[in-house]
């Protein structure tokens, strides 16, 4: 018995909706990043599900799935080098407290 598309894309709905609720609500950077880390997941498990539906021979879905994670990885790289920066600047890692672009 295989489990329908359906069920995946409302898998991956459902996460998208969390993750994006973290993105918008949270005030901290960090939290802000891992509500990202949830879209993206989601993103992947649409991928991947749409992959062996449409075309369960070929591998596409999968390695699509491979570079979101790659891009991912750099994003989370990168973006906790800008909040410790921000961090030993400020002293502080709420989103709405930083305010380097002001006069």
């Amino acid at each position: 018995m295989s489990v329908p598309l359906t069920y995946y894309l409302i898998l991956g709905a459902a996460v998208f909706c969390i993750g994006l609720y973290g993105a918008l609500v949270r005030r901290n950077a960090v939290g802000i990043l891992m509500a990202l880390e949830l879209m993206l997941n989601a993103v992947n498990i649409n991928l991947v599900a749409f992959s062996r539906a449409v075309t369960p021979g070929l591998l596409t879905g999968q390695v699509f799935a491979l570079f979101v994670i790659a891009v991912a990885a750099a994003e989370a790289a990168v973006g906790l080098a800008i909040i410790i920066a921000l961090y030993r600047s400020k002293r502080t890692v709420n989103a709405d407290e930083v305010d380097l672009m002001k006069g």
